[in-house]
């Protein structure tokens, strides 16, 4: 078993194939009122030159959690993010098990505004609001 097959109970790896899976597996829970939550048990492979993860890892954790909120929020449609503003609070270290939440806060008919947030125990360590577009062309080759 190597690091990235290690990870809490109750928490299960979610199939995404592409960039993600390089970062990943990207773990989720559901808690008991039904809301999800994604995880990722960090590794040496995640470090920067100073030795916390890297700010890449924590933008990219935070975009597929807010994509795929999207998506589930959109009836599992295709969703592109077209804007996502970022805020690093602190820092999380290679082993570090980072929990990522993500929330609705307005929807129209082609754009979902969504907000999350990545922790480390009780720790913040980033959070991020984006807006995404609904498109049925996503994916699509041209």
């Amino acid at each position: 078993m190597t690091v990235q097959d290690r990870h809490p109970d109750g928490w299960k790896p979610m199939r995404i194939d592409g960039f993600m899976a390089l970062i990943g597996p990207l773990l989720r829970a559901t808690g008991p009122e039904g809301r999800d939550t994604y995880g990722l048990q960090t590794h040496d492979g995640h470090k920067n030159a100073i030795g916390l993860v890297h700010g890449g890892v924590l933008t990219s954790l935070l975009d597929q959690v807010l994509a795929i909120t999207a998506w589930n929020a959109a009836d599992r449609q295709p969703t592109v993010t077209v804007q996502m503003d970022t805020r690093f609070l602190g820092a999380a270290r290679a082993g570090d098990f980072l929990e990522t939440r993500a929330t609705i806060r307005h929807g129209t008919r082609s754009l979902i505004f969504v907000d999350a947030e990545v922790t480390s125990g009780s720790e913040p360590i980033a959070s991020a609001s984006a807006i995404l577009k609904i498109s049925t062309k996503a994916g699509q080759k041209t």
